[in-house]
């Protein structure tokens, strides 16, 4: 393991040696949130840097960045623009359900061309977001798959017309 290699980087972890008072899992301490606004603004740091920057060895900081991961509390990934990448259509589906949400939830999360599901409030039980090559195969998997979910009792389309803003670094409270 070097001292340049990246959170980014497959390899995060060196074998586990207890070193870095660590927080129990589920907790996450002021060192976990400068890691994690650290990562923010940029996933490629290395954990030399991280750890010049929060004050820990580089071993100590490949541990919290290991646990992090591992516990679902940060995932480090390319964010990408879709309708940069060839794909020329996106839209938001408003989903009405009759029955358990959890569960259609779940059938939906399966769908390859939806990018992520939300369980909501208000006049729709799911908002969904699709990422489809064009607006044929949007309309193929609108019609064959999400309204042939168990429980989906209505759906609306919201077509993107342009991605203007997308980000996650939204910080830690």
């Amino acid at each position: 393991m070097t001292n340049t290699e990246t959170a980014a980087s497959g390899n995060v972890l060196g074998p586990a040696n207890g070193t870095g008072d660590l927080p129990e899992p589920g907790e996450i301490d002021a060192t976990d949130k400068a890691l994690i606004r650290l990562l923010q603004q940029d996933g490629r740091m290395s954990f030399a840097d991280l750890a010049r920057s929060v004050n820990l060895s580089g071993n100590a900081t490949r541990l919290r960045v290991q646990r992090l991961l591992q516990s679902g509390v940060v995932d480090i990934v390319a964010i990408t623009n879709p309708l940069t990448l060839g794909f020329k259509t996106m839209a938001m589906a408003g989903v009405e359900v009759d029955g358990p949400v959890r569960e259609a939830a779940a059938l939906l999360d399966g769908i390859p061309e939806i990018s992520y599901v939300v369980i909501c409030s208000g006049r729709y039980d799911l908002l969904v977001e699709l990422v489809c090559d064009d607006d044929e195969q949007l309309i193929a998997i609108v019609d064959e798959r999400l309204r042939s979910v168990p429980g989906v009792r209505r759906v609306e389309l919201f077509t993107y017309l342009d991605l203007k803003k997308q980000t996650y670094a939204w910080g830690t409270r």
